[in-house]
Protein backbone atom coordinates (compact mmCIF):
# COMPACT_ATOMS: atom_id res chain seq x y z
CA UNK A 1 0.00 0.00 0.00
CA UNK A 2 0.80 3.68 -0.27
CA UNK A 3 1.06 6.46 1.45
CA UNK A 4 0.23 10.14 -0.15
CA UNK A 5 0.73 13.44 2.14
CA UNK A 6 -0.48 16.70 0.78
CA UNK A 7 1.86 18.20 3.41
CA UNK A 8 0.34 21.92 2.20
CA UNK A 9 -3.08 20.70 3.34
CA UNK A 10 -1.64 19.76 6.87
CA UNK A 11 -2.98 21.92 10.11
CA UNK A 12 -0.51 20.92 12.07
CA UNK A 13 -2.49 19.08 14.93
CA UNK A 14 -0.12 15.73 15.29
CA UNK A 15 -2.91 13.25 15.03
CA UNK A 16 -1.09 11.48 12.01
CA UNK A 17 1.87 10.98 14.07
CA UNK A 18 0.22 9.55 17.11
CA UNK A 19 -1.53 7.08 14.92
CA UNK A 20 1.37 5.62 13.47
CA UNK A 21 4.52 7.03 14.44
CA UNK A 22 6.50 4.39 12.37
CA UNK A 23 5.29 6.30 9.34
CA UNK A 24 4.68 10.25 10.06
CA UNK A 25 6.52 12.89 11.60
CA UNK A 26 6.31 16.34 12.21
CA UNK A 27 8.91 19.03 10.85
CA UNK A 28 9.71 21.81 13.94
CA UNK A 29 6.55 23.85 12.15
CA UNK A 30 4.49 21.01 13.19
CA UNK A 31 3.57 20.06 9.51
CA UNK A 32 3.68 16.26 9.24
CA UNK A 33 6.02 14.33 6.98
CA UNK A 34 5.84 11.05 5.37
CA UNK A 35 8.81 8.59 6.53
CA UNK A 36 7.33 5.43 4.77
CA UNK A 37 5.95 5.71 1.51
CA UNK A 38 5.40 2.18 1.09
CA UNK A 39 3.94 0.14 4.15
CA UNK A 40 3.58 -3.25 4.51
CA UNK A 41 0.19 -5.20 5.97
CA UNK A 42 1.29 -4.51 9.68
CA UNK A 43 0.81 -0.90 9.31
CA UNK A 44 -1.86 -0.15 7.29
CA UNK A 45 -4.41 -0.51 10.15
CA UNK A 46 -2.18 2.29 12.25
CA UNK A 47 -2.27 4.67 8.80
CA UNK A 48 -5.91 4.08 8.10
CA UNK A 49 -6.53 5.53 11.43
CA UNK A 50 -4.27 8.35 10.70
CA UNK A 51 -6.73 9.26 7.47
CA UNK A 52 -9.59 8.62 9.43
CA UNK A 53 -8.59 11.12 12.15
CA UNK A 54 -6.81 13.77 9.99
CA UNK A 55 -8.49 17.24 10.62
CA UNK A 56 -7.46 18.37 7.42
CA UNK A 57 -7.97 15.46 5.20
CA UNK A 58 -3.92 15.24 3.68
CA UNK A 59 -3.50 11.58 4.14
CA UNK A 60 -4.23 8.95 1.62
CA UNK A 61 -4.42 5.32 1.54
CA UNK A 62 -3.81 4.04 -2.28
CA UNK A 63 -4.12 0.22 -2.73
CA UNK A 64 -1.22 -0.69 -5.32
Amino acid sequence: MKVELEADKCVASGQCVVAAMQVFDQDDDGIAILLEEQVGPGLVDDVREAVAVCPAAAIRLVEQ
